[in-house]
């Protein structure tokens, strides 16, 4: 079962502290750390629970790899490290001290203090990338695909200037984007080449006119694609329309390929250097351009999901549909935990799997995969279904309907911070605390919006209370004729 320790294996003899830190880093912060070259292991214990669901769910598909060796990561049986008093422990702590020190934005050598959240001045949410040494040809898929691992990608824009390839790519949020720098500049995409060389862009938002090889935009599947350029082709569209957040947007049964290092491909033998990234290796199919899902193949665009280890009674919460449209849900007659959900499209399947699998919900933790089924058939006239299948195809409730609709740029991942709207005038502080109180829920702090008072943020005890709390709450009836609106914040009070 899930533990914030994770146990690693096969780790090679030769490698340092920071190097098995640096796996956690993308995930959250790294708390303590037990080195047992002897036996090629180490156990990694991470600050949240959910860090290490991340990151499992993260590497499950996608095999680390330390010195061009694979690494194996599962949970533990530890729910904590204790390693006070064994010998040996003083270079792991300085390990720990000084990464956290860079992750935590306290840089000592701008001599700025860090503001808001850990970010220092100049940091912004769009990266400028240079590709140095392009032997091979790095398309926008490559950057997406290495990119997303830090967080949700919302738009890149490729172009050459001055003889060098270069990318300009924005994060939903500035600290993704400071992780992605801290952990990427300087790192070789392929073997001995590709060089990224990274740094903040002045510009705080990009403008994308075209869907196309040069030019996307995540958030808008509309944008034509220009210039005459081809346009994807609708399968390509639903892989990569999906924000991926750091858990790959293919986690799970869609995983990657396994990571085969470019040079294997080409036929060439280049050695293998530590500055290779290691679990970013692309998939040969990613080279020419194309993305293979495993697990998708011969699925063009699967816009069905299987979630398992659900409590049946919450099952409409998925109806809420915080992540696209749900049309249809079938409950299993055999298993009652067990649900297909039909969501609207390719791209909201992945979206809802990437950001539901691995959350705690009623005490379990839920998997979310892509389906085998194309559909969700509902019951033929006649045949006994005791109300296991339902049909929101028509609901009033869908965030999604409208092309470009602004509700594809408040989507993140589950957090303990909610966004309410449509909150009626007549409604006060202490009403909205009761309210979700009344839940169960902890509130810790609420804050209503000063330009619009219709809207406002709460913060709950844990994240699990948040998505019990948005399951039974969003749409609820605040009288006035305005049903509250319920989605997760990226933002904390």
């Amino acid at each position: 079962s899930p533990s914030r320790v994770l146990h690693l294996r096969k780790i090679p003899n030769d490698v340092t502290e920071a190097e098995v830190i640096s796996l956690g880093l993308p995930f959250g912060k790294v708390t303590n750390l037990l080195m047992l070259k002897g036996k090629s292991q180490a156990f990694l214990e991470m600050a949240s629970e959910e860090a290490a669901v991340t990151m499992v769910n993260y590497y499950t598909p996608v095999t680390p790899h330390l010195r061009s060796q694979p690494v194996y990561i599962q949970y533990s049986n530890h729910r904590e490290l204790k390693t006070d008093n064994l010998p040996n422990q003083a270079r792991t702590q300085a390990a720990l001290q000084a990464v956290n020190a860079v992750q935590s934005g306290a840089l000592a050598l701008t001599g700025a203090p860090a503001t808001e959240g850990g970010l220092l001045p100049g940091q912004s949410s769009v990266l400028r990338i240079i590709v140095e040494n392009l032997f091979y040809p790095v398309t926008l898929e490559v950057l997406y695909q290495i990119f997303s691992k830090f967080g949700t990608v919302l738009k890149i824009i490729t172009f050459t200037k001055n003889n060098q390839f270069q990318a300009l790519l924005q994060y939903a949020d500035p600290m993704n984007a400071n992780y992605a720098k801290m952990a990427l500049d300087g790192q070789n995409i392929y073997n001995a080449c590709c060089t990224l060389r990274i740094d903040f862009s002045k510009l705080t938002s990009l403008n994308v006119k075209y869907n196309n090889d040069k030019s996307r935009d995540f958030t808008r599947l509309d944008l034509p694609s220009g210039d005459g350029q081809p346009s994807l082709d609708p399968n390509m569209a639903a892989a990569f329309g999906t924000p991926g957040i750091i858990s790959s947007p293919y986690a799970g049964a869609a995983g990657f390929a396994p990571a085969i290092g470019f040079h294997q491909a080409a036929g060439l033998s280049v050695p293998s250097l530590p500055g290779a990234l290691g679990p970013l290796a692309i998939t040969t199919s990613a080279v020419t351009g194309r993305m293979a899902i495993p697990g998708v193949a011969g699925v063009p665009g699967n816009s069905v999901l299987l979630v398992s280890n659900l409590n049946p009674d919450y099952l409409f919460w998925i109806s809420t549909g915080v992540y696209g449209d749900v049309h249809r849900v079938k409950i299993m007659f055999n298993k009652k935990e067990n649900a297909l959900v039909q969501m609207a499209d390719a791209t909201q399947a992945q979206l809802a799997m990437s950001h539901l699998n691995g959350q705690r919900l009623y005490g379990k933790v839920l998997r979310a995969t892509l389906s085998k089924h194309q559909t969700v058939q509902l019951p033929r006239e006649g045949q006994e279904d005791q109300g296991l299948t339902k049909d929101y195809s028509n609901s009033p409730l869908h965030r999604f309907k409208k092309p470009g609709s602004k509700n594809f740029l408040n989507i993140f991942p589950p957090s303990a911070t909610l966004h309410l709207s449509n909150i009626p005038p007549s409604v006060t502080v202490d009403d909205l605390k009761n309210l979700f109180a009344d839940t169960g829920c902890t509130v810790k702090a609420f804050k209503f919006f000063q330009k619009d008072r219709k809207m406002a943020l709460i913060q709950l005890g844990t994240v699990e209370e948040a998505i019990q709390a948005l399951i039974e709450l969003h749409n609820h009836d605040l009288g006035e004729n305005h049903h509250l609106r319920v989605s997760f914040s990226k933002s904390t009070i």
